[in-house]
């Protein structure tokens, strides 16, 4: 009597593999036994989603970073889409597929969590804490500047030790925020350690200079005001309000910066809860991707460099 030890043959499903490439790029090619091809999907998909956004948003001139962010999703798209075709397709030229050894549902489900589940979301966190990561702004503190809706990419490289970035008057920084350390807050930076910070009224001195270059009319009693530190420019308003807003005479401590939202009347800033440490400052807002509030899309606003 004769023993069959040939390894079983089992027909692809088309469908099947189109549903796992739809899940993971890459995953109904290693279902139709196409190693190489699936590594390359993935590897494809994963630099695609993670590392070239990184890359466009530090690296590109800023004019650039719109289209390159685009072309980036549409390649992103195009490669998602081709590995769902060339599965399906594969799947279906595959009439007597031979199992390999490998091609278990045990093997199938560890390779779906090494990717998806450590792969993805560990690269991710690494360029999040690093290199960029997004913000959305809820309020209207830094407006005009920055407004309600606004999604923008924050350098994570800012303020590091060793790395040439260090924190500048006139710069839009993020930080921690000191009476609630589970928030974010976006703000001006007005003042650096040692610093001498002054508010008269609608008027900010730094080391006994006033900041205000040119002041003009603004809504509802309101003043837009540019303002210098001497090398860089920013334009700031000072809306009309019955509250009495701090006024403040202050020498920056060592180790801590002083900041003032933008929206000089409607700020919840350093004149309320004091300076804040530079350990605290996590990245520097560079450049708007997107602008949405109450559902409407500001196009204008897309792509606007934050200065």
């Amino acid at each position: 009597m004769q023993t069959d030890t040939s390894p079983a043959s089992k027909r692809r499903k088309p469908w099947f593999a189109l549903l796992m490439s739809f899940i993971l790029p890459g995953y109904g090619q290693l279902y139709n036994g196409e190693i190489n091809k699936a590594i390359w999907l993935f590897l494809g998909f994963t630099l695609l989603t993670i590392p070239a956004i990184a890359l466009i948003a530090l690296y590109l001139p800023t004019d650039l970073m719109l289209p390159a962010l685009l072309g980036s999703l549409l390649l992103l798209l195009a490669l998602w889409l081709y590995g769902m075709i060339d599965a399906f397709r594969s799947a279906r030229r595959q009439q007597d597929y031979v199992l390999q050894g490998w091609q278990q549902s045990g093997v199938y489900v560890l390779v779906l969590i090494l990717c998806s589940v450590l792969a993805l979301p560990l690269l991710t966190d690494y360029v999040r804490r690093n290199l960029v990561e997004s913000f959305r702004v809820p309020s209207g503190s830094m407006e005009p500047t920055v407004m309600t809706g606004d999604l923008l990419f924050a350098d994570k490289r800012y303020n590091l030790l060793g790395v040439k970035q260090a924190v500048q008057r006139g710069d839009i920084a993020i930080f921690v925020y000191p009476n609630n350390r589970t928030l974010y807050f976006i703000k001006r930076v007005i003042g650096l350690p040692g610093d001498r910070i002054q508010i008269k009224g609608r008027e900010v001195f730094i080391n006994g200079k006033s900041t205000r270059l040119l002041e003009e009319p603004g809504q509802n009693g309101g003043r837009r005001v540019t303002e210098t530190d001497g090398k860089r420019q920013w334009r700031v308003y000072w809306g009309s309000t019955k509250a009495e807003l701090p006024q403040t005479d202050l020498t920056i401590p060592p180790g801590n910066i002083f900041v003032l939202g933008d929206n000089r009347a409607a700020s919840n800033d350093s004149r309320f809860f004091g300076t804040v440490p530079l350990q605290d400052v996590v990245g520097k807002a560079r450049q708007i991707w997107l602008s949405v509030n109450h559902g409407e899309v500001k196009w204008e606003r897309m792509g606007l460099v934050l200065q």
